[in-house]
């Protein structure tokens, strides 16, 4: 499982640079149709700049080679630093498709204007509630957050009933994150959008005096586990993936998830989208539906990442508590602003 631990410095002069990448993109013709043709077949090769986890993305790749035989070249990154040389490449980008952990890169870059619309038969394979209003990408996959804790240290009825709750005193020093990776980002970025950039801003504040930081979300949750601190707000699949191995970091944790609409019950989208600039955009379009078709979710929902299948009517690892169960807020991926969620993460004292 490919752990998250990017830093996000950077991001905000990326962001600026992508702000003027959209005003002349909105304009400018494409260097490649965004769209197959209709009952054409494709063919060819493909590169995909990537920031999923590794291992899924393989599996991905080759079931969909053996399928179609169109070859796939993978470049592996993270979700900003991804983003972030899609949008210094502009229409020069050798990339064909975009796949991302969580959705803040994708409107990052959306917002450049970088993304063909996505076939229809590919869109109608996914639920609205997992792809942005504007269809310039689609979800592939989710996690939701989940507040990880000691059950020697803490029972169920003694967390807090809301993400929000972990900026009161009594929450001060026992509670942990991950500031510096995009899962954390995309957590801030669904609470921006849910209660606003004064409540984000005093919430970043208080995370500031509360909470412990950790290099990563599998240290946070080892940090849990050996009673260094109480919880810890991260994603579902680190706890699941450790339990399918040796569960020796997380043998002591229980998971509390928010539910009722609550941004702590925020479900962050993986997402997939074609360049404009695609050389190969039938072969590019074609990645796509595989990915979110019968056969791409069930390569999902059998793998080790322990995300969630989204897509096709393909029901999530039977591990894991059902979508339905957890009242997610409803979010547009398409909002979620992660250059501000920096700008205040800074200003907050927290990058």
């Amino acid at each position: 499982m490919k752990i998250r631990t990017n830093a996000l410095a950077g991001i905000a002069l990326a962001a600026t640079a992508a702000l003027g990448l959209a005003a002349c993109g909105s304009s400018a013709t494409p260097a490649a149709t965004g769209s197959a043709s209709a009952g054409s077949k494709a063919s060819g090769e493909i590169t995909v700049y990537n920031a999923q986890h590794e291992e899924l993305t393989q599996d991905w790749v080759d079931a969909f080679t053996k399928e179609t035989g169109i070859k796939v070249t993978v470049r592996n990154g993270e979700d900003p630093e991804m983003a972030n040389q899609i949008i210094q490449e502009g229409a020069a980008s050798p990339a064909d498709v975009f796949l991302t952990e969580n959705s803040p890169a994708m409107a990052q870059v959306e917002n450049a204007g970088l993304f063909a619309d996505v076939d229809k038969a590919t869109v109608d394979q996914v639920p609205a509630a997992y792809r942005p209003s504007t269809n310039k990408w689609t979800g592939i996959a989710a996690r939701s957050t989940v507040l990880v804790y000691n059950k020697s240290k803490l029972t169920e009825d003694k967390l807090p009933k809301s993400l929000l709750d972990l900026a009161k005193p009594e929450w001060k020093g026992k509670w942990a994150a991950a500031p510096t990776g995009a899962d954390f980002q995309a957590i801030v970025s669904a609470l921006l959008e849910l209660k606003g950039e004064a409540a984000t801003d005093e919430w970043l504040k208080s995370m500031k005096d509360n909470a412990k930081t950790y290099n990563g979300n599998s240290s946070a949750m080892k940090a849990v586990n050996a009673g260094e601190v109480d919880t810890a707000l991260i994603y579902h699949y680190y706890y699941f993936g450790d339990q399918a191995k040796t569960g020796e970091n997380s043998k002591n944790i229980g998971q509390f998830y928010f539910k009722n609409q609550d941004p702590g019950a925020f479900v962050s989208l993986s997402g997939g989208g074609v360049l404009k600039s695609s050389k190969n955009a039938a072969a590019a379009q074609a990645f796509l539906k595989f990915l979110t078709g019968k056969t791409g979710q069930e390569v999902l929902q059998k793998g080790t990442s322990y995300e969630y299948a989204i897509a096709s009517d393909v029901p999530a690892n039977d591990k894991l508590v059902p979508l339905k169960e957890l009242q997610a807020p409803t979010v547009d991926p398409a909002k979620l602003n992660s250059a501000k969620v920096t700008e205040l993460m800074t200003k907050a004292g927290l990058l």
